[in-house]
């Protein structure tokens, strides 16, 4: 993978500082985090691994043969540990973390419960000669946090004004439909409008109103 897919795909991770990508590998590139000397990188793994985790691509033991030495397998167990310990501050569990923390050993979660406790005391998690940040450690995940909820927002609210408009077209005609939005939203008929939105859209807005109707409604969907 070349070094601009590899930070393209790294913004299709999470990182926003990068132009998104049209292809993404997972485990390749959260390989090539572990492999790289970057602690800007390291310290926002947490936030590539969650994102990671969304996807069916991400298998742990791919990235593992991934790399070629001891040293950088131990590096991403660490990150692994860094990024449960993250997680768990925030009160997160996923699926698949669940199944990675089930091949943690007792000194991996001693690791795992001192690093949250670093967090929660602004201290930063080190091993060897590497010290994270717990600020930014925090800052960059609680960033693609927000993110993630006005995404999930977004997506709710699309969903939700697809389902109105799927109902409305089967209630209103076109002509009807386009009359009830101008007059929910407050814009002035014309006198022909009007006198159309009386006649025969008003009718179907009352029975709509209906709270027997929607009701018998209700209790007809539920047979």
């Amino acid at each position: 993978m070349t070094d601009d897919k590899f930070l393209k795909s790294l913004s299709r991770l999470g990182f926003p500082m990068f132009e998104p990508s049209e292809e993404l590998e997972v485990n390749e590139t959260l390989a090539k985090v572990v492999k790289s000397n970057d602690s800007r990188l390291w310290e926002g793994f947490p936030v590539l691994l969650a994102n990671a985790g969304e996807s069916y691509q991400f298998a742990s033991d791919q990235v593992e043969q991934q790399l070629p030495t001891a040293e950088f397998k131990e590096r991403y167990h660490r990150l692994i540990l860094l990024s449960a310990a993250v997680y768990t501050y925030y009160h997160l569990t996923f699926s698949w973390l669940a199944k990675l923390k089930k091949t943690f050993s007792d000194a991996d979660k001693s690791y795992v419960r001192a690093w949250q406790n670093a967090l929660v005391h602004n201290q930063g998690p080190n091993w060897s000669e590497d010290e994270f940040d717990p600020e930014r450690v925090k800052g960059l995940f609680e960033l693609y946090f927000e993110q993630k909820v006005e995404k999930d927002r977004r997506r709710k609210d699309r969903y939700e004004e697809f389902s109105l408009e799927h109902a409305l077209s089967q209630v209103f005609s076109p002509k009807q439909k386009e009359l009830f939005k101008k007059k929910l939203e407050g814009t002035l008929l014309t006198k022909t409008e009007q006198e159309y939105y009386s006649r025969t859209v008003k009718k179907k807005v009352v029975a709509l109103a209906n709270s027997e109707l929607h009701n018998l409604s209700r209790k007809l969907l539920e047979q």
